[in-house]
């Protein structure tokens, strides 16, 4: 399977050069997992290639990225037998999870306040909770799937288990002595003000 990102070469195309994938979209054909992918060429610019039809040279390693744990990933992955059926009576589980590297105990503690602390970038209101379904779900058009009242819901318990697991990180920093004061001063000020009222309130 194809990330954005990827390199990759068309192997009856080798004219075309190295393409990177800038867009991934899940699709069943003709009962079969597939991949549409929407890749950039330098030779002859953006194309669209069926990864299941096509002749396709992986360039490099296949990168890793926040797309794994959105609901069109999981959805599809679980498409069939029981953990479907849990996938399709509680999407609430993929749309409300935090990307791995939040919690990835492998990397830096660092790293992952950083990651977690770059969420707080999404809102509840306007284009930004469209922005942040798009995100979560892996989908071009989220309200397709989703209702807004839905989405709502989801983001409101989605910032939940965003600001525990921020309160969390900082509580780790403090007892292993780690200095996050720039990372926190950096962060956007709902972070900050996640930090202080979870101060007043202990």
């Amino acid at each position: 399977m194809y990330r954005q990102g990827d390199e990759l070469k068309l192997c009856t195309r080798p004219e075309w050069g190295t393409g990177k994938v800038t867009k991934v979209e899940h699709l069943t054909r003709d009962g079969e997992r597939d991949q549409r992918l929407w890749v950039k060429f330098p030779n002859v610019g953006m194309k669209t290639i069926l990864a299941g039809a096509a002749e396709i040279e992986r360039v490099g390693e296949p990168l890793s990225g926040d797309d794994d744990h959105s609901f069109a990933a999981r959805e599809l992955s679980h498409e069939s037998g029981w953990l479907g059926e849990i996938m399709k009576d509680r999407p609430e589980e993929a749309m409300t999870s935090l990307p791995p590297e939040c919690s990835d105990p492998f990397t830096s503690l660092q790293k992952r306040l950083e990651r977690t602390l770059s969420l707080f970038r999404f809102e509840a209101s306007g284009s930004s909770l469209i922005e942040w379904a798009i995100a979560q779900t892996g989908l071009d058009d989220p309200l397709s799937r989703f209702n807004r009242h839905e989405l709502e819901a989801f983001f409101d318990q989605w910032c939940r288990a965003r600001d525990a697991q921020t309160r969390t990180l900082v509580e780790e920093a403090r007892k292993n002595r780690e200095d996050v004061s720039e990372l926190i001063q950096r962060a956007p000020v709902s972070a900050r003000n996640a930090l202080q009222g979870s101060r007043s309130r202990s």
